[in-house]
Parts: structure tokens; sequence; C-alpha cells
């Protein structure tokens, strides 16, 4: 049995304790943002803010004490990115030696253009103790998953991810040492509705996640403007192309990208009409303006809108050209017309595809 501690009690955080709790075997708490908000949740029995309809089991504990993530085995944080080098600020010093942080957070953060993981390494190394920030091992959950379903309980494939020298930590497999951290996640939260793959990627599982929320609002632009289905289907392309220069580019895998945390995260978000992303996109091709569309969201948050500017940061200091990354940055923030924008797309000029 372990002792996992999910930080963020957004839906995304709130359906993978709900996962956890399902496989069985763990003590599971979710800590939410404020000791109100978790103190709202105990009362409902549910999370009527971001995930209602899902009831909450007696055997996760919902807490907003800070110092709850000591007592944890496995820290994992599904904070929204930009929040998250606050939240770890407050968090960081509670963190200890021995325990595994896993980050399930899809996004780049602004002006620094560091991906999720990085973020908590450096915030870390400011906040704890230099032995804790030497040896705690940070990994990253993605791949194609809304989280509504994860909460139903359908059946979901999710890559996680850990540098191949990250320390070993001992589990209930095996008292070695030298178990692989991705091998003891993966069997701590594989169940008959959650499927994990892993690899020792971490920068092309991390921005695969990230840079597909770009792609989804265009997709989103393009159905609002009432292009096609050979519309969508150039952008997924063309965008999984995008994704992988960059990712290669700061040190991934191309065939990471091909996977569930490339291909697979980005068609789910593009087609899908759970994604909030894509419904940013679609909304703005129908016209409305970007303040009322995300106020609608009640909360929730489109990754994708402030990746955007982020990942069109980092693509211009690892020198790569992503096209539809910046009309959507001219769209998001410039006030470009979403007609305008395919059409720029449309006239650049011929290329190999290549």
């Amino acid at each position: 049995m372990s002792r996992i501690i999910v930080l963020g009690s957004g839906a995304w955080g709130t359906a993978l304790a709900l996962s956890l709790h399902r496989r069985g075997g763990h003590q599971i708490s979710l800590w939410a943002h404020s000791p109100e908000f978790a103190q709202q949740i105990n009362e409902d029995g549910e999370n009527t803010l971001f995930l209602p309809g899902f009831p909450l089991p007696a055997g996760i504990t919902v807490t907003g004490d800070n110092s709850a993530v000591a007592d944890a085995e496995i820290v994992l944080s599904v904070v929204p990115s930009e929040f998250l080098r606050s939240t770890l600020a407050r968090l960081g010093p509670h963190l200890r030696s021995g325990q595994i942080v896993v980050s399930a957070t899809k996004g780049v953060e602004n002006h620094t253009f560091l991906r999720m993981t990085q973020v908590i390494s450096a915030c870390v190394a400011e906040s704890s103790p230099s032995e804790v920030a030497r040896t705690l091992p940070i990994g990253a959950l993605s791949g194609p998953s809304f989280a509504l379903e994860v909460a139903q309980g359908q059946p979901t494939a999710l890559t996680v991810a850990f540098d191949d020298a990250a320390p070993g930590v001992p589990g209930d497999r095996s008292s070695s040492p030298g178990w692989p951290v991705a091998a003891r996640i993966q069997n701590e939260f594989s169940s008959e509705s959650l499927r994990l793959y892993t690899s020792t990627d971490i920068t092309g599982v991390e921005l695969g996640g990230a840079l597909k929320n770009v792609i989804a609002i265009a997709a989103g632009v393009a159905a609002g403007v009432g292009l096609g289905h050979n519309s969508a289907a150039a952008l997924i392309t063309r965008g999984i192309a995008e994704i992988t220069r960059l990712a290669v580019a700061c040190g991934g895998r191309r065939e990471t990208l091909a996977g569930l945390s490339g291909v697979g995260d980005l068609v789910l978000t593009c087609t899908g009409s759970l994604s909030r992303n894509r419904t940013v996109g679609q909304e703005l091709g129908l016209g409305r303006k970007l303040p009322e569309i995300l106020a609608g969201l009640g909360g929730k948050v489109a990754e994708g809108v402030s990746t955007t500017r982020a990942a069109l940061g980092l693509a211009r200091q690892q020198g790569i050209e992503m096209p539809i990354a910046e009309q959507m940055e001219l769209i998001l923030n410039e006030g470009k017309d979403p007609r305008e924008a395919i059409k720029t797309l449309m006239l650049r000029p011929g290329k190999d595809e290549l």
C-alpha cells in the first residue's frame, strides 16, 4: 500500500484521485488550494465545482493542509501551470527524501519557457533541503485523457516518464532500490481502467502534452469558422510536425511524439467535444472574445491559452518555426480575425513535407 497525495482539486486531479482509489491498495489524499475549498468538497461529498456527479468515497481524504504533503510517498502534481510555481513555494518545504513526484500538468511556463518538471525541480531547489533537491525523482504523466472519462472508469492509456538516471525507489515488488521509478509508478497506478506505459523521454512526453493544446485551439478555430474534415486533418497532421520539431530540438525523441503523449493526445484534444482548448478555439472562430469565453469556463483552465505564448518563446529560443502556433498567438492576444489566420496559413510558401 502506498500513501499518495494528489495536488490540485480541479477536474483532472479529482479524476485521478478517483482512479487511484478505484484501483485499491492505496491511502489517497486530495489537496485543495485552500482549506475553505477542501471543506466545501467534504461537505458536498463531491467536487461540485469542477467534477460534479462523482461522489468522493470515504477512502479519499480531502485537505487544504500544506503539511499533509510530508506524509505521502508519492506526490502527484496536477496544479495548473500558471499556479504551479506559487503552489510549490508553499509545499516545497514539506517535501522529503524518499518521496516520488509525478507531474500530470500539461503546460509550459511563461517567461521562463520551462516544462512542468523543470519548474518543480527549480522550486524544490529553492525551498527544500539540499538533500531532498538532490535525490527527489521527478517525472511526468501524460497522454490522451479527458477527466470525465477517467472519472467514469472508461479505459485510458497514459505514458509515465522518468529520467533513466533517476535514483531508484524501493517498492512492494522488490526491496532493491534499483527498481526504476517509472516502473514503480506504472505498478502503483495501473488498474482495469488505467493502463500505463513507461518512458525515459521526459522532454518528449511533457512537450507533446503541452503543445497539443495549442493545436487543439487551432482545430477549434477551424471548426468555428465552418471548415470541414479536410481542414481538421491538415491541422492535426501539420500540428504534430510542429510539435515534433520543437520537442526534438529540446532533446525529446521523435518516436515519443508518435505515441500516446504525442499523436494520441493531439487527436483526442483536436477532435473531442470535451476538450476545453478546442472549445475555446471554436468560440473564437464563431466571433466571441477571449475574456468572455474564458469566463464561461467556470474556473476551469484551458492550458493552451497561456501555453501558446510560452511555446513560441521556447521555439524562438531553439530557432524552430511554428506557423500554426504563431497564428493562434495573433488570434488570442492580438485580436486577429480567425479567417485571416487560416488564410495566412494556407498562403504560406510551398515546402517539402519532410
